[in-house]
């Protein structure tokens, strides 16, 4: 079973917003970390996957570039 939960990581412990239903006391279970931000290893990613397509009418990795940079700024 697959379920999305919602954690906060405070004082070196992850704790979920919520009681997680269908858990047992004691019960272990694999974590994704998953963050809202855009990191450098992100942007190096798309910009070589952009880099290999071919140019259309869009700067796309201009788009990218620019889009990296904000999210840097904030």
């Amino acid at each position: 079973m697959a379920k999305a939960i919602r954690a906060r990581y405070e004082e070196g412990v992850l704790r979920p917003l919520r009681k997680i239903e269908g858990l047992d006391e004691g019960e272990e279970v694999e974590i994704i970390i998953k963050r809202k931000v855009f990191t450098e290893e992100d942007f190096e990613e798309v910009k070589r996957v952009l880099e290999k397509v071919p140019k259309g009418r869009i700067d796309l990795l201009g788009v990218v570039e620019e889009l990296y940079y904000e999210e840097a700024l904030r």
